[in-house]
């Protein structure tokens, strides 16, 4: 695979996700933000996603944070394990969800060997990754897909790029989401060869605010 541009704020964003992770965690465990199974339309598209790929080949959930969808995706009998760019969010997820495999790493630094993959998720997890970095991360899950896998990546929808200084209960961070509108992400899958399958939009009422699950097909 070709190596990727690492972003300049990685050390950053990764040490920020480690100090979210216990508050993180307590959210989805107190709350339904976090937790598909208490939000209808995004279980269903992910349930929708999971009959697709099963048997194609395993799934990698990247950006997995505590394991949260990657241990709702094995329970619906996918081969799918979970990388994160946070330590501590990887210790979380190993001890909530013992029966799943979890690793380290960032998006931008993946061993995806080419057509070695059913499923791939960017679920809410590549919004960190710069504009100019995000297509080559998107080429590389292109690849990586056997025909017929398929990509689903959700995302915050809106113009610009906001920079954080806090989340998650107060806890001090410092990374820039970089805000897209579904059209923008849309070009950029379809530049990659994938075929868009299915759009969903999430209106700015929500919990999550605004935001977009886009799902194609190799």
């Amino acid at each position: 695979m070709p190596s990727l541009t690492q972003p300049a704020d990685l050390d950053g964003v990764r040490d920020s996700y480690d100090r979210v992770a216990d508050n993180y965690v307590d959210m989805i465990a107190t709350t339904s933000l976090g937790d598909i199974r208490h939000q209808p339309w995004l279980r269903a598209a992910m349930d929708v996603f999971a009959d697709a790929v099963r048997g194609l080949g395993p799934v990698l959930d990247v950006g997995c944070g505590p394991g949260t969808i990657t241990a709702y995706l094995a329970e619906r009998g996918l081969d799918v394990s979970g990388v994160d760019l946070s330590p501590r969010m990887i210790e979380h997820a190993r001890r909530l969800h013992p029966e799943c495999t979890f690793g380290v790493g960032s998006a931008t630094d993946l061993d995806l060997a080419e057509a070695s993959w059913g499923g791939l998720l960017g679920w809410w997890s590549l919004f960190n990754l710069p504009r100019d970095v995000l297509p080559q991360v998107l080429s590389a899950f292109a690849r990586a897909l056997v025909p017929g896998g398929q990509l689903i990546v959700a995302t915050h929808v809106g113009d610009g790029d906001v920079q954080r200084t806090e989340a998650y209960g107060g806890v001090a961070v410092r990374w820039t989401t970089h805000l897209w509108q579904p059209d923008q992400l849309l070009a950029l899958i379809e530049q990659t060869g994938l075929t868009p399958k299915a759009e969903l939009r999430l209106p700015a009422e929500g919990e999550i605010g605004p935001g977009v699950v886009l799902v194609a097909e190799a």
